[in-house]
């Protein structure tokens, strides 16, 4: 059975009406980026930072998966899948991925702030005071800006062992997630989904310079075909 790699990132989501990551201005949601996606940030003020996680989590609750989650989850009829997602949103999974690998963290998870080991599934709001059985404040399992990637190993590794990669909802210019397909064994069939691709088509790669939705269902027929 051959295996695919699915990379996925904000696009995808945003036709389900989750906000993207941040405005043209630069702000997410009226704050700056550094405020609330930064361990600095959380240290000077962990309760803007827990409060700003809380309304992301709500609001996602209030979202579904579309048709471009949901069609991916079609291809594991005839192969094996693994997607890699730079959403912190549950929506692969809700649309029934069975192999999904979150390289920015998950806002339904909270962890300890001493020990990024320790991770529990947490849905509601994250207060100060929230802690773990050892007493260690929970924060939300999200990974900030100047933190490591700690499943970017696994996403090298499941790169390195796929047939075909389908990009989906992101420019793949933002590092290191960018970096993953260099991974790829060499001529691997590439599907870009973009609708202002940032990359030229070629023998071995394919552009659909459209929107998610339409554009996976496009390529799922072709492939399944």
């Amino acid at each position: 059975m051959k295996h695919i790699s699915i990379l996925t990132g904000a696009g995808i989501s945003a036709e389900s009406g989750v906000k993207t990551f941040r405005d043209h201005d630069g702000l997410w949601e009226g704050h700056d980026v550094m405020q609330v996606a930064t361990p600095q940030g959380f240290e000077q003020n962990p309760k803007l930072v827990l409060d700003f996680y809380n309304q992301r989590r709500k609001q996602l609750k209030t979202v579904s998966p579309n048709h471009a989650h949901k069609r991916l989850v079609d291809l594991e009829m005839q192969f094996e899948v693994d997607i890699i997602t730079q959403n912190v949103d549950d929506l692969h999974e809700r649309a029934g991925s069975s192999k999904v690998t979150h390289l920015h963290g998950e806002l339904m998870k909270a962890r300890s702030v001493h020990d990024e080991s320790l991770i529990y599934d947490w849905t509601e709001d994250l207060k100060l005071g929230d802690v773990n059985e050892k007493d260690h404040q929970l924060r939300p399992h999200v990974v900030w800006f100047g933190e490591a990637v700690p499943m970017m190993d696994k996403a090298i590794q499941i790169l390195q062992q796929t047939d075909i990669i389908i990009i989906v909802g992101t420019s793949m210019q933002v590092y290191p997630a960018a970096g993953l397909i260099d991974f790829a064994p060499e001529n691997t069939p590439i599907y870009f989904i973009d609708p202002s691709p940032s990359i030229q088509s070629s023998q071995h790669i394919h552009i659909y310079a459209e929107n998610a939705t339409t554009g996976v269902e496009k390529v799922v027929d072709e492939l399944l075909d």
